[in-house]
Formats: structure tokens, C-alpha cells, sequence
């Protein structure tokens, strides 16, 4: 047998050390919470790849997680009878950090360091197994790998270092020895114990073991050669397969927290038990508050799958589309086969039908939320507000579901809050209006303070405010509701009454020469000037054709490194602002009080000009002119 060779943590698990031994002290049971959950996890990937290679499961062999204490050497182990680890899987998922979130995870204690339950993060950015150093001075990990013959063992005191190396270990799986600091003693206490595995992990669906009290005799005294058994002390029946009537609110929120890591209760829990041709049980949760990992796209978000109580995988994406990615739960099919592929998930007809009844029942909660306790979906809304209208884009099958949940912040408000509904708009335009007027711009201040809205402030008419990236998908997806197309105030033409067009036919005579030479000086620049009513107070703006994409959606294509569709803007000009009026066309200046037009028109709507340092040189050249 190999000698066990002794390894230095990496820089980053060395600081997660430090801080686990040295900084949390609120909760440390919940080291027993995070080995039983890995544990779980171990034997559920056991019998998943034992569904292609009988030879790794024993049909007889009961799968389960033993808890044992030595009172006498002060310490505690977790066992298992998981799918276990060979040597470079030791490394990989103890010794390094490449599978982890450790810098994350450091970086949100150190943001939320007043907050009590910050040790509650320590699950949800996956480092769970380095709690164990918050009660234990030294740690042993004995585990062999289902279908090899030889284990291995790791040792480590926490301290910077670790060995690894070969021994013997008559079975498969894992078994993690804790030696307890002084001061935690207290989990050697079978009681104390018990009362941590019913706080948190009464929903795992495996039989947690530990030894009960010997047989008495006639005399209240243990039975002499009679020892105690092993003992079941939890339900070990999975959550979702009990009647709904018979669970509590705690159970509820206690297996949530298990799949979320989430202190706070969800917002709202589905529990359903379809039966009939097809046949299958959902557990799913809407959480109150985002994850951390909400918009990082490398991370797979989905839904567990059994099949028949038996797990399948994690993360079955095809199961809940991108745009619910924060829905957590479990479905469980009776009727897909056991070996059922992430391939076939993406075309069996069965799991589309699942995947639609359970999209359907997120979306019909969430509206009844919204009609029924606004406050409540409001606040929703600021956590996953812009993750739900990726759904008008994405899935068409479901838009006219998803598009009454829409809010948006408006003109007719005093701040940046997204309160605003399309039925609510519709239901404050007069009469004579005839669409549902947006902006879109990369902050609400720029879409507030553009230009662009002056007209329609000064005719009390209501814009909606749109700020988010994914705004500029949303509306060209969105066209229409209730039958009142939405128009972007940035483009086209503005529908006037006869007055008004007959003031911008005589504008347009008068300040013909004016907008001709325009267009000439600028022609690399715009498509056309011409005169507009949509002003009052600005001598410009800048607006796109009816067909061409606005100025926002291309800066924000580029800033993803994506190439915009090229097209120049239309200028144009309030006839009744001073500058305009005193515009000259045979003026020597007028190249440059063109050019400084064209850039504050750019600016008002918040482009980037091309050429800042020039800009400010003509600026100062007419000021002293």
C-alpha cells in the first residue's frame, strides 16, 4: 500500500478554512444538515449509475445513512453507502476549488457579515463540506468508490494542509469522522442529534440510522450480551409522496430550504398530484427573494426528477423553462422510463405535457397573487421582474399568460418602481388614444429625463418606462394588448391634429433652408432632418425610423459584443426654440452649431458622442462667438 502523501490546500479553500474555524459561530449544527444532504446525494448518484451497471448495486442492500458517536474519543462519523470517491475525485471535490464557490461564497459573508444567519450561505454556494471545521479540530474521510476494490483515506486538521492515500475499506461509500473540539461536545448527545436531523432533514427520502437503547431486563438494566440496533429517526418517506393534508407548513418550508438554501419561507408552495393516462406528482416553490446565482447563465437551473421514487437527476432544465429558472421543487413521473436522458427529456411528448401543466400552474398562482395581495407580488415583482419577461420572448405559447403579470414604471409616477400594469394603463387612456406609448433607455433617469416626452407631458398623456436590457426584446415581441398597439415615442412620426399640422407646413416652409443644410452637413450622420411638435423645451432629438432599430437596443447589443444593425437616426427640430429660430444657413457657424446640435441631441438620450473633446470645443467656440 502507497504512503499517504500530504497536499497543501489551495489559496482560496486555506482562507474558507480560516474563516469557518475562526469567524462562524452562529448555527454550527447545520455541519450535520450539509454531510447528511452530501450523503443523500452519494447514494442517490449510486443507484442512478447502477440503472446501467447492476454490478455497482446490491438488489438486498438497504441504502441509508448511519450516524454513530464515541462519547470516549469525543467524536462523531457520518456514514454512507453512496456511489463513494476514488483518489482524484478526493481532490477534486475537497482539495481544490474548480467545482466550488468558495470566492463567492467569502465575498457574500463578508458583504452580509452583520447578518445572524450568513452561515446559512455556506449550502447554497456548495463549499458545505468545510463546516465540518467549525466543530472539529481533525477529519477523517474514509470512502472507496462503487465498483473499485481499493479506498482512501484523507486526513486534515484544517490548518493549510491535507494527506491523502490508499486503505482498506470493506464497502462502498463514505464515512467522515469528526473529532470534536472542546467546546462542541454537545453533538455527542444522541438527543441533540435527533433534534437537528427533524429540523433538517426530515424530507430526505433515505433512512437516517442511529443506534437506540439497549433492551432492558425485568430490572431496568440493560440486557447483558444483548446490544442495541440501529434505528430509523426519520420518516424516510419522500415529502412529496404524502398526502397534502398530512404535512405541515414546517415540513414545507423545511424541504424548500433543503433544495434552496433559503431562509426565508417561499412566497408560495404547489403541491399536486395528477393522475389519469398520465400520472405524476409536483412539489414546486415560488421563492420571495432572488438567489445569488439568478443571472449567472454557466449555472444549471432546473427541477429534480424521480422516476418513481428513484432520482434521476438534478437540474432538469427541460422540466421548467429558462425564464421560471428560480422555481425550485421535484417532479416525480410515474411513467418515464428509469433511464431517462437529458436527450429524451428535450423530446418526449409526455415531459412537454408535464413541463406545460406545471408552467401553467406557476403562472396561474402568480396571478392570483397579483390580484390577490398586491403588496406581496410587488415585491416579487423587484426580485424576478425582469427574468419573467423573458418569457414574452421566449415562449409564445404562454405569452398572453404572462403578459398581464407585466410591470413597468411610467411617467404618471414619482418614482423608479415597476407598478405599473398594461391593464391599468389601457384603463387610464382617454378616449381619443389610440396606442400604449413606451420609452426605452439604459437607466430610468435617461428614460425619464429624454426629450422625447416632452410633448406628451405637456398633453398629460401616459408613457411607460423602460429601463431593463431586456426591454428592447420584450417589445418587438410584445406588439399589442387589448388591442392597443404599443409605439415607441423615439420613432416615427407623431400623429398630429389639423392645427398641428397645419403650424408644421408652415414651419417646415419657413425653415426650409435651414433643415436642408442640415441634412447636408450631416449627412454621414442622420437620414433626414425634419420638424417635429414632439418638443418643447429641447432644440433637438433624435429618433429612429419606424422600421430601424432604436438607439438603445444597439448600444446594448454592442456592449454584449454583438454586431447592431447600422442605421442612421432622424433629427428633429422644435421650430419654436431660440436656437432653431436664430439659425442662419449662410451663417459661417453653422457647420458647428450643427454638429453641436447632433450631440446633444445624442447626449439628451444618453449615447455616447463620438468625438467628446471636439464637442466641447465647438461649445466653447460659439459661447465666446
Amino acid at each position: 500500500m502507497s504512503k499517504p502523501q500530504t497536499h497543501a490546500f489551495q489559496t482560496e479553500i486555506s482562507q474558507l478554512l480560516d474563516l469557518m474555524i475562526n469567524s462562524l459561530y452562529s448555527q454550527k449544527e447545520i455541519f450535520l444538515r450539509e454531510l447528511i444532504s452530501n450523503s443523500s446525494d452519494a447514494i442517490d448518484k449510486r443507484r442512478f449509475e447502477a440503472l446501467t451497471n447492476a454490478a455497482l448495486l446490491n438488489d438486498e442492500e438497504e441504502l441509508a445513512v448511519t450516524i454513530t458517536t464515541d462519547k470516549e474519543a469525543k467524536s462523531i462519523t457520518i456514514s454512507d453507502n453512496g456511489i463513494g470517491m476514488n483518489h482524484d475525485e478526493v481532490i477534486d471535490n475537497i482539495g481544490t476549488i474548480a467545482r466550488s464557490g468558495t470566492k463567492k461564497f467569502m465575498q457574500a459573508i463578508e458583504a452580509n457579515k452583520s447578518d445572524s444567519d450568513d452561515v446559512n450561505l455556506i449550502g447554497q454556494f456548495g463549499v458545505g463540506f468545510y463546516s465540518v471545521f467549525m466543530v472539529a479540530d481533525q477529519v477523517t474521510v474514509r470512502t472507496r468508490r462503487a465498483g473499485d476494490e481499493k479506498g482512501v483515506i484523507w486526513e486534515s486538521d484544517g490548518k493549510g494542509e491535507f494527506t491523502i492515500g490508499e486503505t482498506e475499506k470493506a464497502t462502498v461509500g463514505t464515512s467522515i469522522t469528526l473529532n470534536l473540539r472542546e467546546d462542541d461536545n454537545e453533538y455527542l448527545d444522541d438527543f441533540r442529534l435527533k433534534h437537528i436531523i427533524n429540523k433538517y432533514s426530515e424530507h430526505i427520502s433515505l433512512p437516517i440510522k442511529m443506534l437506540g437503547t439497549a433492551p432492558l431486563d425485568d430490572e431496568g438494566k440493560p440486557q447483558e450480551g444483548v446490544e442495541a440496533e440501529f434505528e430509523t429517526v426519520n420518516t424516510g418517506t419522500a415529502l412529496w409522496a404524502r398526502a397534502k393534508s398530512d404535512i405541515t407548513d414546517e415540513e414545507y418550508q423545511s424541504f424548500y430550504q433543503g433544495l434552496s438554501y433559503d431562509m426565508e419561507p417561499p412566497l408560495s408552495t404547489l403541491h399536486h398530484k395528477v393522475e389519469g393516462n398520465m400520472e405524476y406528482t409536483s412539489l414546486l416553490f415560488i421563492p420571495k427573494k432572488a438567489p445569488f446565482d439568478l443571472w449567472n447563465r454557466e449555472n444549471k437551473k432546473g427541477i429534480k426528477l424521480y422516476v418513481r421514487r428513484v432520482f434521476i437527476m438534478d437540474d432538469a432544465e427541460h422540466l421548467m423553462p429558462n425564464y421560471l429558472r428560480f422555481v425550485k421543487g421535484v417532479i416525480d413521473s410515474q411513467d418515464l422510463p428509469l433511464n431517462v436522458s437529458r436527450e429524451i427529456l428535450q423530446s418526449d411528448r409526455d415531459v412537454q405535457k408535464i413541463k406545460g401543466r406545471a408552467v401553467k400552474r406557476v403562472l396561474d398562482e402568480l396571478k392570483r397573487i397579483a390580484k390577490d395581495d398586491a403588496e406581496a407580488f410587488q415585491g416579487f415583482w423587484s426580485e424576478f421582474g425582469q427574468v419573467i419577461k423573458e418569457g414574452v420572448v421566449e415562449d409564445a405559447a404562454n405569452k398572453d399568460n404572462i403578459t398581464p403579470l407585466l410591470k413597468f414604471a411610467s411617467t404618471h409616477n414619482d418614482n423608479d418602481e415597476q407598478s405599473v400594469s398594461l391593464d391599468q394603463y389601457v384603463e387610464r387612456m382617454s378616449d381619443d388614444q389610440d396606442a400604449i406609448y413606451y420609452i426605452t433607455g439604459e437607466s430610468y433617469q435617461a428614460a425619464k429625463g429624454s426629450p422625447h416626452l416632452e410633448m406628451f407631458t405637456k398633453k398629460g398623456i401616459e408613457v411607460l418606462l423602460l429601463s431593463d436590457p431586456v426591454d428592447e426584446w420584450l417589445v418587438s415581441s410584445l406588439v399589442e394588448h387589448n388591442e392597443k398597439p404599443l409605439k415607441s415615442v423615439t420613432k416615427g412620426d407623431l400623429d398630429l391634429s389639423d392645427d398641428e399640422k397645419k403650424e408644421q407646413e408652415e414651419a417646415k416652409v419657413e425653415l426650409s433652408s435651414v433643415t436642408e443644410k442640415l441634412a447636408e452637413v450631416l449627412s454621414d450622420s442622420v437620414k433626414e432632418v425634419r420638424l417635429t411638435n414632439r418638443l418643447t423645451e429641447s432644440p433637438a432629438c433624435l429618433v429612429a425610423d419606424e422600421t430601424d432599430p432604436g438607439a438603445n437596443l444597439e448600444r446594448i447589443m454592442k456592449a454584449m459584443g454583438q454586431d447592431a444593425p447600422s442605421s442612421k437616426p432622424i433629427l428633429e427640430l422644435n421650430p419654436d426654440h431660440a436656437i432653431i429660430k436664430q439659425l442662419d444657413a449662410d451663417d459661417d457657424s453653422f457647420s458647428d452649431w450643427a454638429h453641436v446640435l447632433f450631440d446633444q441631441a445624442a447626449l439628451s438620450e444618453g449615447a455616447q458622442i463620438k468625438d467628446p473633446a471636439n464637442y466641447v470645443k465647438l461649445v466653447n467656440k460659439l459661447l465666446v462667438s
